[in-house]
């Protein structure tokens, strides 16, 4: 399993916004339980799509800026970013399977392709 890396307030312009790459934000807390339950399927999806999609976590009581400008009243809660803007917004924790179907334009290989 990948170590996702962790976003703040502070460097999330820099870290998602201005990526290069596709970027899936999880907008999660420590408290809730489905964001635990998909966090090993995250870290999976990470690691099984380094170089195409970077996988971050922001933790949304710490960092009540970020979660605050994109709405977040949920969790966890997913968007992708390209060029700094949301692309895809992914709500509730799923079985990979799901999450990767939902994901498929942005991970190198989709479901259903070898």
């Amino acid at each position: 399993m990948t170590e996702i890396q962790h976003v703040t307030d502070a460097d999330f312009e820099t870290e998602v916004l201005q990526s290069e790459l596709p970027v899936l934000v999880d907008f999660w807390a420590p408290w809730c339980g489905p964001c635990l339950a998909i966090a090993p399927v995250l870290a999976d999806i990470a690691a099984d799509n380094a170089g195409t999609l970077r996988v971050v976590k922001l933790n949304v009581d710490e960092n009540p800026v970020t979660a605050t400008r994109y709405g977040i009243t949920g969790m966890p809660t997913m968007n992708v970013y390209v060029g700094g803007e949301v692309v895809r917004t992914i709500t509730g924790a799923r079985p990979r399977r799901r999450l990767e179907a939902d994901l498929a334009g942005f991970l190198r290989n989709p479901v259903g392709r070898a």
